[in-house]
């Protein structure tokens, strides 16, 4: 109520809000009830897809039906996502445009029927006449992205509504359809990203927005705003611009890629403060013979080409990818973060090739935001975790929000509020810190942290999350524990799918899960299936990641505290959210442990702690064990 209630003030007032309400609560209520009963269009945008389906199939069609009386109207909802989540009529009817040869080839006919690729294929085939909205999330279950790859397009590689033989059927613009007609409009951030970005509307005009899981919002609207440039992209666009320009065009734009090429093989991960002169001599040939090919390829028509449009729009993509990243690198914003990347050959079936690749990020998004995000419209932000440290403050910076109640010219006016959380954490919870552990030591061997994971297991009786900084730290416990207490299996993240791995843990509280980021906030299991919930350390980011040490030294130099501003940003949102793992529901008990010293000793300490559920906290390893050990034993009676 105290949720609804403040939604509805800032629709009213044209205002903008920022709401921290524990799981639970009943969030999409919250909100979808004042904004419906408000009456004007409405987006609402989620990180994902989960919380966007449950929007959809559960919580709007119920809202509908309890406001009918009211509102005296069935007010219409649709979904709506990026193109390249929709099932293309044209790539599947007519084929893929090919890197070797001209024309299209039927990608039915070229993957081995056996091959998991054929099988997927014809299982999308068979969708095909059956599916009323070609959404990828539609099809039960998925195929891999190689093989819906095959039949979608992006953006860039569409031919057109108008130019298309399918634009009467294309199931993407039967969803923007849906989308103009309807008063809410369910989307990802993703989508709300390249709106605010690209300048061109893909959201139609709203007059309310509203942001849940408002916590991943930034990192999202960075990935959207990352360019990246490898050399494997590099001679794709190659490829298919070869068969559609003049030899001449076509020599420039190879010599450029082989030039590009040789000097990523040489690349050393890091960030580039400079760019080195030969590589910025390379990225302005590039540019200018992607320039070069796209003039070529706009001004010449062959009719040999079969299929010619298609091949052209997905030739054209390629090289203006290519040209846009290779541009934005030379151009050199003081604004943008460089640094060379170098991946790891993947197995199982990852088709992304290893090898180097070029990366430009932005610094900070929060300029991008408070101009597109809090202009002509009331917005609203909500999560479980928004206040960190105890304040809004934090998480509204990187949204481009001055302080809260501060006013200027170009400050949104905004206010936070926590609505609290239906459960007891001082009761259900513990808070428990191994402070007489030896500090961490980066990628250091930590015996003495795996013989108290092992301890707090046994008395745990298993069921037990284990949320690891990295993944490789994830295996070495894994490992290790696997052979010291074999009566508790230890699912690893990786060796399964998530869904799976969540799903064998629920089923059986004996087992315990171990893993890295996705599980520090994609885990929801409510039982006695999780009643300890172990980090193994503070979560800052890696002193090596470009982006963030970036971010904080720009802090530095601005006179502020970049530790503080970004890496204990970082390490509470994520605390926050891993912590948020234990108490799902109103039974739930259990405890909290947090395998390093700092968050006890350490003056950072307590802004992380504040920034995690009000837990009852405690240093003492003894009372931790008789508390899981009597957990334990109340969850193995009542089973």
């Amino acid at each position: 109520m105290a949720m609804a209630e403040a939604v509805a003030e800032a629709i009213d007032d044209g205002a903008h809000l920022l709401v921290q309400a524990g799981t639970g609560t009943g969030k999409s209520l919250g909100y979808l009830v004042p904004a419906l009963a408000h009456g004007e269009r409405v987006v609402v945008a989620t990180a994902t897809l989960a919380l966007q389906r449950q929007l959809v199939e559960r919580d709007l069609p119920r809202t509908v039906e309890a406001l009918h009386p009211i509102l005296r109207r069935r007010p219409e909802f649709a979904m709506l996502k990026g193109r390249s989540n929709y099932l293309c009529l044209h790539r599947l009817h007519e084929g893929v445009p090919q890197d070797e040869e001209e024309g299209l080839f039927d990608q039915f006919e070229a993957a081995a029927p056996t091959s998991k690729l054929g099988q997927d294929l014809l299982r999308l085939r068979d969708w095909s006449d059956e599916t009323e909205t070609g959404d990828r999330d539609d099809l039960t279950p998925g195929v891999s992205d190689r093989a819906w790859s095959q039949v979608s397009v992006s953006s860039r590689e569409c031919l057109g509504a108008t130019k298309c033989a399918y634009g009467a059927e294309c199931f993407a613009e039967a969803a923007r359809e849906r989308a103009k007609l309807a008063e809410v409009i369910v989307t990802n951030h993703a989508l709300l990203a390249i709106d605010a970005i690209e300048g061109a509307p893909v959201l139609p005009q709203h007059e309310v927005l509203i942001v849940d899981e408002a916590h991943e919002l930034v990192s999202r609207v960075t990935g959207v705003a990352t360019g990246e440039l490898t050399p494997g992209q590099v001679n794709r666009a190659v490829r298919r611009a070869a068969k559609l320009v003049n030899e001449k065009a076509a020599d420039q734009l190879q010599t450029a890629a082989e030039g590009f090429e040789r000097l990523m093989e040489l690349a050393l991960p890091g960030r580039l403060e400079e760019i080195p002169e030969d590589l910025g001599y390379a990225l302005m040939a590039l540019r200018d013979a992607c320039r070069t090919v796209i003039s070529a390829i706009g001004s010449t028509r062959d009719k040999s080409v079969q299929d010619e449009d298609a091949v052209r729009k997905q030739a054209l993509a390629s090289v203006e990818s290519v040209h846009d990243v290779a541009e934005r690198i030379t151009h050199g914003s003081e604004w943008d973060v460089v640094w060379y990347e170098r991946h790891e050959p993947r197995g199982g079936g990852a088709y992304r090739h290893s090898g180097a690749s070029l990366r430009v990020a932005p610094m900070s998004v929060s300029g991008l935001l408070r101009e597109k995000l809090f202009t002509d419209r009331s917005v609203v932000l909500t999560s479980a975790t928004l206040k960190l440290g105890g304040d809004f403050n934090g998480v509204g910076a990187s949204l481009g929000l001055g302080p809260e109640g501060a006013e200027g010219d170009d400050l949104p006016l905004w206010k936070g509020v926590d609505v609290g959380s239906p459960f007891d954490y001082p009761r259900q919870g513990i808070l428990y810190v191994a402070k007489h552990l030896a500090r961490p030591a980066r990628d250091g061997d930590r015996k003495d942290m795996l013989d108290e994971l092992t301890e707090l297991i046994q008395a745990a009786g298993g069921r037990t999350l284990g949320l690891f900084s990295s993944m490789r730290a994830a295996q070495l416990a894994a490992e290790d524990l696997r052979s010291r207490i074999p009566e508790y299996p230890i699912l690893l993240q990786g060796e399964e799918t998530l869904g799976e791995l969540i799903k064998n843990f629920a089923a059986d509280p004996r087992t315990c899960l171990f893993g890295t980021l996705s599980l520090w906030q994609g885990v929801d299991v409510p039982g006695p299936s999780c009643q300890l919930v172990v980090m193994d350390k503070i979560p800052f980011p890696r002193p090596d990641d470009p982006l963030m040490s970036a971010r904080q030294k720009a802090v530095e130099e601005a006179g502020g505290n970049g530790f503080m501003a970004v890496a204990a940003t970082h390490a509470a949102l994520l605390m926050a959210q891993g912590a948020g793992r234990l108490v799902r529901a109103s039974g739930d008990r259990g405890v909290v442990a947090v395998l390093d010293p700092r968050l006890a000793t350490a003056r950072y300490g307590s802004y992380l702690k504040a920034s995690m559920p009000d837990f009852w906290y405690t240093t003492d390893r003894n009372q931790v064990r008789k508390s899981l050990a009597a957990i334990d034993a109340a969850a193995k009676q009542a089973d």
